[in-house]
């Protein structure tokens, strides 16, 4: 009797070390994945930076202006000025005018009486 005890012992410590011995490497390759994403991540913010101070270098005032004199010819574009906009009094809005009631609403389905 007892070495049967010590035989389903033995046998459940063995299988408590092969789960645990799965369970680290399952860990293991976890952390693993999370540091290739934590990189992956880095990278992308790493380009989204480049790419905004590319699209800075690329939309100056001095440089577009340039472009739009280069093409002038072609795209007809002027500069915006102030006088080019107007104030918001000068926007003609439509006037509604209500009709008055001068009949009583009959309401279908109302409170019984």
């Amino acid at each position: 009797m007892r070495s049967l005890f010590y035989l389903v012992c033995s046998a459940f410590v063995i299988g408590l070390a092969y789960w645990a011995y799965k369970e680290n490497y399952k860990t293991q390759a976890s952390l693993k994945e999370v540091k290739e994403l934590q990189q992956q991540i880095a990278h992308e913010k790493e380009t989204i930076a480049v790419l905004n101070a590319e699209w800075a270098y690329l939309n100056r005032p001095d440089r577009l202006r340039e472009l739009v004199d280069l093409n002038f010819e072609d795209l007809q574009l002027i500069p915006l000025l102030p006088s080019h906009f107007g104030d918001s009094e000068m926007v003609a809005y439509p006037t509604t005018v209500f009709d008055s009631i001068v009949e009583p609403v009959t309401v279908i389905g109302g409170a019984q009486q």
